[in-house]
């Protein structure tokens, strides 16, 4: 006779794995955050010498009329008489020491100056991100839930009309139709409600048509799956079912488009800012190409670079909350 064979417990490999996958996730967002280093430091670096191609700065803070003699102290006391070398060395010092130097023409510290702009710049950034996500979402749901009527080609030659308009056009076109023809609304200035509407419908008519594009398309998709079928069969009315069961799942490309739109609104607020006077980072930016401010155009580049890249790594982490695949394939 054989001896009896006894069963064997399973190896108990649960526990295990909830510790293997938070070293995975710790791994991966170390690993993302040494390429957004790189990249941070390699924009600083193009940009520094790239600035130095547009001209010589001191051709313009001094007179015409200002002799050699005059032009050589004042490019010694900026320091830009020093090897190409040793200022870039001296500027990545200073990164290290979160100190951007002093501005050439305002003769202040870069730092300062960027703090007394930035706060208009994150104003209209974040009045056109509310502009795009009151809008965008209901036309995106709206469009899908409406496919192939009329409703849905409206919004989508919206979609192409926004998505096809520079950004600068629009905003004449609204200064000219609110500000000189009906006069409800100011073209220009900073400080009350009313200055801030058509810079923020400017800036935002671009993002509008992009999340209403991609929502719209992750909809349609969404709703033709089997669970969107199921939940029409347990008696879920076209809005609930949209709302419940389709959002969240159509939800993953369209947060990673409004991360990138939140870099995209920051950056574009470029010309929307010099189109409407407004006083942020993007006009100061203008002012400082204009005059070779080298600091001042080398802390504004890293600002938008850095607004980018932190946008997209907390977009890269957020898919482990939307999506449980994402989380436990890590």
């Amino acid at each position: 006779m054989s001896a009896p064979t006894l069963d064997r417990p399973p190896a108990p490999a649960a526990p295990a794995a909830r510790p293997r996958r938070r070293t995975g996730l710790l791994r991966d967002v170390a690993r993302r955050l040494a390429v957004a280093v790189f990249v941070l430091f390699c924009t600083a670096t193009v940009t520094f010498f790239l600035v130095r191609l547009s001209g010589d700065p001191v051709k313009i803070l001094l007179p015409p009329d200002a002799t050699a003699a005059q032009e050589r102290a004042l490019r010694h006391s900026l320091g830009l008489d020093r090897s190409l070398l040793s200022q870039y060395l001296d500027y990545l010092w200073g990164l290290l020491h979160l100190d951007f130097g002093d501005s050439l023409v305002y003769g202040q510290p870069v730092s300062e100056i960027l703090a007394d702009r930035l706060p208009a710049t994150l104003q209209l950034a974040a009045a056109a991100l509310g502009v795009t996500l009151v809008i965008a979402i209901p036309a995106g749901i709206l469009a899908a839930m409406r496919r192939g009527r009329g409703t849905d080609s409206t919004v989508m030659t919206g979609v192409l009309l926004g998505q096809s308009t520079p950004p600068f056009w629009v905003g004449i076109l609204l200064i000219l139709v609110f500000a000189v023809w009906l006069r409800v609304l100011p073209a220009s200035g900073y400080g009350t409600f009313a200055n801030l509407i058509l810079p923020a419908v400017t800036l935002a008519v671009y993002s509008v048509a992009v999340v209403a594009r991609l929502l719209r398309s992750s909809l349609v998709d969404v709703l033709s799956s089997d669970h969107i079928r199921s939940a029409r069969a347990k008696g879920f009315g076209p809005l609930q079912v949209v709302l419940r069961h389709g959002l969240r799942n159509a939800s993953l490309p369209v947060v990673t488009v409004v991360g990138l739109e939140v870099g995209n609104l920051l950056g574009g607020a470029i010309l929307t800012e010099r189109v409407f006077s407004w006083p942020g980072v993007g006009q100061l930016t203008v002012e400082a190409i204009s005059n070779r401010d080298f600091p001042l155009v080398q802390a504004t580049v890293l600002f938008f670079a850095t607004t980018f890249v932190v946008v997209n790594l907390l977009v890269d982490l957020s898919y482990s909350f939307l999506d449980p695949r994402v989380r436990t394939s890590r």
